[in-house]
């Protein structure tokens, strides 16, 4: 169960390599348009729409001095972290329900260390009895999957926020800087949600998934590493202020 939970997030960033280097190949870098089909239409028009529509609202004066697609960027971000935070809140409860149940997770590894499948089939009994779901938490990254590949494409196909800035950082080139920032607040946003807290195959995640977005994101636009330390930024006050919300016990993970 753990290492198909750890494939989630490298088949995450590989979707999102595999349609950045194969858009110019599949014809995907003609012009955004809603006629193009269901993906155009529905996922990378809407975020290219509300983009445009948050710096050229911010830049009333239409002074070309004035670039706000770094701030269109941000404020779109956060609008699409609030749309998902009922999702983020069950990621919270399912992390806080694993937390728990690991003292009782702790015995079975001990007493099935020599037998992993019955390990397993025991790990599995002790959530179906106490209605946790292992997977509810990695929702959100799955949600946020095609939202990422097509905010990618919104930034990398549309006419003008390629040559824009923001604090001086070109948004559709790399920047080192904000690929470090969103490894660094990948790492703060795991160790939160209680990461090292974890089952040993666990715990890897709270190095390979910083690693991953940091190495990839010195390849990505600035404009993707923006909304991406963006989003880990909003999760992480989120899970600040939300942190005593579901102090449970291993009793209480059955209500």
């Amino acid at each position: 169960m753990s290492r198909k939970l750890l494939l989630i997030p490298v088949l995450m960033i590989l979707m999102i390599v595999l349609a950045g280097c194969g858009m110019e190949d599949s014809g995907l870098m003609k012009p955004i348009d809603p006629e193009n089909g269901f993906w155009d239409r529905y996922f990378v028009f809407p975020l290219a729409w509300l983009l445009e529509y948050f710096a050229t609202t911010l830049n009333s004066s239409g002074d070309p001095a004035f670039d706000m697609y770094g701030l269109a960027i941000i404020i779109v971000t956060i609008l699409l972290r609030l749309l998902t935070l009922p999702l983020m809140i069950k990621q919270l409860k399912s992390s806080k329900m694993m937390q728990a149940l690991q003292p009782e997770m702790q015995k079975i590894r001990e007493k099935y260390q020599k037998d992993q499948q019955k390990m397993q089939q025991e790990t599995m009994k002790l959530f179906q009895s106490h209605n946790v779901n292992p997977l509810a938490g990695c929702l959100p990254l799955l949600v946020q999957m095609p939202i990422l590949i097509a905010f990618y494409q919104a930034v990398y196909r549309h006419s003008d926020i390629p040559g824009h800035t923001f604090l001086g950082i070109e948004l559709g080139q790399p920047f080192w800087g904000l690929a470090i920032l969103a490894g660094i607040t990948t790492y703060i946003q795991q160790k939160m949600m209680g990461t090292q807290q974890m089952n040993p195959q666990m715990k890897v995640l709270l190095v390979i998934m910083p690693v991953m977005i940091t190495v990839f994101a010195f390849y990505f636009p600035a404009a993707l590493s923006l909304y991406w330390v963006v989003g880990n930024l909003f999760t992480i006050v989120q899970y600040y202020f939300m942190r005593d919300m579901y102090k449970l016990k291993t009793g209480d993970a059955a209500k």
